[in-house]
């Protein structure tokens, strides 16, 4: 009775798909959060009779066969890179990505890590780092008797100073880009890492190379659409409870099986 594997494998995907979209609607609030897709292939098949096959000796061919599928298996869960809104904070670090890019951070352990929460802070020696801590590639520092800071949609960052007309340039921000954007492995802390899927990065100033601009004063809001989650929820609970029904309809079917007499 093949029905049982099949219809397991079927309830296993839709747990699967509803376990990306509790994830998505548990990141409904996270900056920069981009909501993911889960996707499906059907397994292979088992060739009762293929198609074409020869069935007489006139040369009768079978035009379509017996193809027998096995159930379901996960194949990737994508992410959707659309931008989500852009909310003002008045923060004078709070930077939004308005278009394609990926700041760039560096990790404890020296690697380079990418990021598109741009909720950045200053550390106690003026250093430029995320939430988490980890320093801004190229690294800007901010130096103490820093009265404001202004930073340009090209990602020149300024500090303007008490007894100074002229402000004083501190840096450029850069915006890194990748070939396959969804090959990023993400790692947590809304922050992703380089693969060979993804590419190597493509470093250049904001605006340039089809890279977006900086937007001071704003955070890019969660991607997730709460009413198309919640229907896709149904729908993958609907699609849990079909496959559970063949399930019961099979173990019917064998229990017939051994009590015929």
């Amino acid at each position: 009775m093949r029905a049982l594997q099949i219809a397991a494998t079927g309830m296993s995907a839709q747990q699967m798909r509803v376990e990306v979209i509790s994830n998505n609607l548990a990141n409904m609030s996270t900056t920069g959060y981009n909501a993911r897709r889960a996707e499906f292939a059907d397994l292979m098949y088992q060739q009762a009779t293929r198609p074409g096959t020869v069935t007489a000796n006139d040369g009768t061919i079978v035009p379509a066969g017996v193809q027998l599928g096995l159930g379901v298996r996960p194949t990737a869960v994508s992410v959707n890179l659309a931008q989500g809104s852009l909310t003002s904070t008045g923060g004078e670090l709070d930077l939004a990505i308005d278009g394609y890019g990926y700041l760039e951070v560096t990790l404890p352990s020296g690697v380079s890590g990418y990021t598109r929460d741009g909720g950045l802070k200053r550390s106690a020696d003026g250093q430029v780092v995320t939430s988490d801590g980890y320093p801004l590639v190229p690294g800007i520092t901010i130096p103490d008797d820093a009265r404001t800071i202004a930073i340009n949609a090209d990602g020149e960052v300024y500090a303007y100073f008490t007894n100074q007309v002229q402000p004083q340039l501190l840096g450029q921000i850069t915006l890194a880009s990748f070939t396959n954007e969804k090959g990023l492995e993400a790692i947590g802390s809304n922050l992703f890492l380089e693969t060979e899927a993804s590419g190597p990065p493509t470093v250049s100033t904001p605006g340039l190379d089809g890279l977006g601009t900086v937007r001071q004063g704003y955070l890019e809001e969660s991607s997730v659409d709460a009413v198309r989650e919640i229907t896709e929820l149904i729908k993958a609970q609907r699609g849990y409870e079909m496959n559970a029904k063949v399930i019961t309809a099979a173990d019917e079917m064998l229990q017939a099986t051994t009590q015929v007499r």
